[in-house]
């Protein structure tokens, strides 16, 4: 039997964090990742000024700033027909807040592969790729003592004083736990698709493209452009016996300065669709067993904030059970602490969300309105300090975590190469 003191189930942003932070403490920790590699598209982008400040303090911020990405500093929507734009969180106005006044777009994988190498730095942390948990194990009283996988090569199983299922929104340990989810009402699905970007050419990246029934957002990326295009629920099925030529249309209305190379879309093949959810648990664990990000609450796209609270949550649980899982001793009291922490972010972002979804992208979807609410547009426009407040409910959010003392590194002690 293979043993582990905490097995983190799911190599994305959150699980990654704190896999790197518990191995900083000295704890042995094992990740799990399913995938060969992190090079899957149409995942989150965007590295927020908290997670900026966080990678800093982690002596990893120069290794960040020397990857391939674009920086935002405002967040607005188009209005009128010149192609203004209003600024509704403008993020400079954290300058003297926070270390990097700007959303940082990078290709998640780049992200990932500089944790993973900074990982591999210590002697406690092991990153397991092609390895897919396939269950639980449960001891006499019922607690989770670990977890079953499979990979390439085979069946296994590892044991380990904690689990933590960062293993996103269809999170099979959370499913398997039998935690109660709280669903809440979202009007729009996302579809993501990619088209081809010139080297000298730019775009508003994050600020939606409109027009009735559907926008869409624009990321950069190295060669292309990453594009969520958002539609009421449920209309997958319908969109895609539309066709391509139906879809490449709808595109080019709503991004006309993309419609010059919509015919790089070949088929609906190339357009995959997201389920879009907004929920959370309402309690974050079982013995032996503890549910951080998406596996936890999982978020609308409206803000880009799902990453970013992920990572959070990351840091507050590696800051508050280092020190039980060296002393071998996590209680449920000791999970449930987390879950205390950081519930009011959560619910905060979720509110604010569920709030743009009925004020904004519900009146877009149904065709009532092209833009936001009369009223917020009178008042961005006569008070521009007020833009502080979306920037930092989207930058920083309530209660934002800062490393522990045990993770801190300079950037010089940081190895920049796997072992």
């Amino acid at each position: 039997m293979e043993r582990t003191t905490c097995c983190v189930v799911g190599g994305g942003p959150a699980g990654m964090v704190l896999g790197l932070l518990l191995a900083r403490a000295g704890v042995e920790v094992t990740v799990l990742e399913k995938h060969g590699d992190f090079l899957r598209d149409f995942r989150g982008d965007t590295v927020h000024p908290t997670t900026l400040d966080l990678l800093d303090e982690l002596g990893l911020g120069e290794r960040f700033a020397a990857l391939p990405q674009s920086r935002l500093d405002r967040v607005g929507f188009p209005v009128g027909e010149h192609g203004e734009t209003l600024v509704v969180g403008d993020l400079r106005r954290l300058e003297g807040r926070v270390g990097h006044p700007y959303i940082a777009i990078v290709p998640q994988w780049d992200f990932l592969d500089l944790l993973a190498d900074a990982g591999a730095a210590e002697p406690t942390f092991t990153l397991r790729m092609s390895t897919e948990m396939t269950g639980l194990r449960h001891g006499d009283g019922g607690a989770v003592t670990g977890v079953t996988y499979r990979t390439p090569e085979g069946a296994g199983e590892l044991a380990a004083d904690l689990v933590v299922a960062c293993d996103g929104r269809g999170s099979t340990a959370r499913a398997e736990a039998g935690l109660e989810v709280v669903d809440f009402p979202c009007p729009m699905d996302a579809w993501w698709f990619r088209l081809p970007r010139r080297a000298d050419e730019d775009a508003p990246a994050l600020t939606p493209r409109m027009a009735p029934g559907r926008f869409g957002v624009v990321i950069p990326r190295e060669g292309y452009f990453q594009i969520a295009y958002m539609a009421p629920k449920g209309g997958d099925a319908a969109l895609r016996e539309r066709g391509i030529e139906a879809f490449r249309a709808d595109v080019a209305e709503i991004a006309p300065d993309l419609a010059d190379r919509v015919d790089a879309l070949a088929s609906m093949d190339d357009v995959k669709h997201l389920d879009v959810r907004l929920d959370r648990l309402r309690r974050w664990h079982v013995p032996g067993l503890l549910c951080l990000g998406d596996a936890a609450h999982a978020m609308s796209p409206i803000g880009g904030v799902g990453i970013n609270l992920a990572v959070q949550d990351a840091v507050a649980a590696a800051t508050l059970l280092a020190e039980p899982l060296r002393a071998g001793e996590v209680t449920s009291a000791d999970l449930d602490r987390v879950r205390r922490r950081r519930l009011l972010p959560t619910i905060a972002v979720q509110t604010l969300q569920r709030v743009m979804h009925r004020g904004l992208v519900r009146p877009v979807l149904e065709g009532r309105r092209g833009g936001p609410p009369e009223p917020i547009r009178r008042l961005l426009a006569a008070f521009p300090p007020a833009t502080i407040i979306p920037a930092y409910l989207i930058g920083v959010g309530l209660r934002p975590e800062r490393a522990p003392a045990f993770a801190r590194r300079a950037p010089e002690q940081v190895s920049a190469d796997r072992p």
